[in-house]
C-alpha cells in the first residue's frame, strides 16, 4: 500500500514559481514509476511529467522547459519544480505511483492568475 500526500499548492503570478511535493509512505517507493498529473476546471485529467525508477524523466509538450520533475528515494518524496508559470498551468495537481497499481494522492491545488 502506498500513500501520497501532495503539498507546495498556492496562488501564484504568472511568470512565477511553486514546487510541489509528494510525501509517500509505503516500501515500494523506490520500485514505482512516479507522475504528475493535473486536472484544470471542466477538463479531464492529463498527464504532466514522469520519472521512472532509474531516473529516466518525460514530461507533457505544455510544460517541457519550464518544468522539472525529481525523486528523492531516501526520503519517499517526489517533486514538481514549475518555473515560468502561466494562467493555464492553473489545476489541482496529482501525485500518482504506479508499479502495476496506481495509486493517487488528493491533490494540491495551484493557481495562476494576476
Amino acid at each position: 500500500q502506498v500513500q501520497l500526500v501532495e503539498s507546495g499548492g498556492g496562488l501564484v503570478q504568472p511568470g512565477g514559481s511553486l514546487r510541489l511535493s509528494c510525501a509517500a509512505s509505503g516500501r515500494i517507493f523506490s520500485l514505482s514509476a512516479m507522475n504528475w498529473y493535473r486536472q484544470a476546471p471542466g477538463k479531464e485529467r492529463e498527464f504532466v511529467a514522469t520519472v521512472a525508477s532509474g531516473g529516466l524523466k518525460n514530461y507533457a509538450d505544455s510544460v517541457k522547459g519550464r518544468f522539472t520533475i525529481s525523486r528523492d528515494n531516501a526520503k519517499n518524496t517526489l517533486y514538481l519544480q514549475m518555473n515560468s508559470l502561466k494562467p493555464e498551468d492553473t489545476a489541482v495537481y496529482y501525485c500518482n505511483a504506479y508499479n502495476g497499481i496506481n495509486y493517487w494522492g488528493k491533490g494540491t491545488l495551484v493557481t495562476v492568475s494576476s
